[in-house]
């Protein structure tokens, strides 16, 4: 009997190391509740833009403009024809558009060069044009500009679209996506008296398909939605774009209704590049996994 009183006890109390960890179940909430919840701040915005942009004009006031009780086309109808939407519309898609091709031209171009060519100084040539993402563009818009001015540039798409095309990031992206690239595949390309335009066109250029796609939606997203450069540029009515024209509309009293329907006007580029090239998101995933 003494022998068992003076054994100690084995047993768990309850506070034993299990109680700190979380349950399960409280672990398995978490995340979806957080994603749940940046789900809906993000969202929310562009509901509330929606909302207001279909309700009609005498419903300005909150709560009324968040909970139309008709909706109506008669604020597009009208921004339509007071402002210059359709021209500030043709100026963003030929900024977005154009730059979008020669920015993934020049940077497919320059990111094969420094993944698989090999010539003096290639690395310490990288390093600097990457030290280029480490200033801000702010602290070279004032050059920018002088230079623009002093080429005659200035309220032209010229000025507009051409400083915009040399783009680190994408350089960047591009080379790390070619250099995992085989490098068998070239060394076969050039035994078979390939020129290196035949190689960058037919070898490189269709193996990068998916980070092309990829990257085209960002570069157009940015060049859609810029507006420091764009206002900075186009200093006549004739060259603003659509962020900028939006812009000018706060200043002429224009009703709120109106400025939420221009507003959800310009999201719909937006959502349809999304739409139709968002398959290529995962498709570049899968491909950089592709090595030698």
């Amino acid at each position: 009997m003494v022998n068992l009183l003076d054994r100690p006890s084995t047993r768990r109390t309850p506070s034993s190391s299990s109680s700190l960890k979380p349950s399960r179940p409280v672990a398995r909430l978490t995340l979806p509740t957080l994603l749940a919840l940046t789900a809906i701040v993000t969202v929310l915005p562009f509901v509330a833009m929606v909302l207001v942009a279909f309700a009609p004009p005498s419903g300005q006031t909150f709560p009324d403009a968040f909970y139309p009780t008709r909706w109506t086309f008669e604020n597009f109808t009208r921004v339509l024809s007071s402002s210059d939407i359709p021209r500030w519309t043709v100026n963003s898609l030929l900024y977005s558009l154009v730059s979008v091709v020669f920015v993934l031209l020049f940077a497919a171009m320059a990111g094969y060069a420094f993944a698989k060519k090999r010539f003096p100084g290639r690395e310490l040539m990288f390093w600097a044009f990457l030290a280029t993402l480490m200033v801000p563009f702010q602290a070279t818009l004032i050059p920018s500009y002088i230079l623009i001015s002093r080429l005659d540039w200035v309220d032209s798409y010229w000025g507009l679209i051409v400083p915009t095309l040399a783009n680190s990031q994408a350089v960047f992206l591009l080379r790390q996506f070619i250099s995992q690239l085989p490098d068998e595949l070239f060394e076969a390309a050039e035994i078979d008296g390939a020129s290196e335009w035949k190689i960058f066109t037919l070898i490189v250029m269709p193996l990068i398909r998916p980070a092309l796609a990829t990257l085209g939606i960002f570069v157009f997203l940015w060049h859609w939605n810029d507006f420091l450069w764009p206002l900075v540029i186009g200093q006549s009515a004739n060259m603003q774009t659509l962020t900028v024209g939006l812009a000018t509309l706060q200043t002429q009293s224009v009703p709120i209704n109106q400025i939420m329907a221009g507003a959800t006007i310009t999201v719909i580029p937006s959502l349809l590049v999304f739409g139709l090239l968002q398959r290529y998101l995962t498709d570049s995933i899968t491909m950089s996994g592709l090595k030698s």
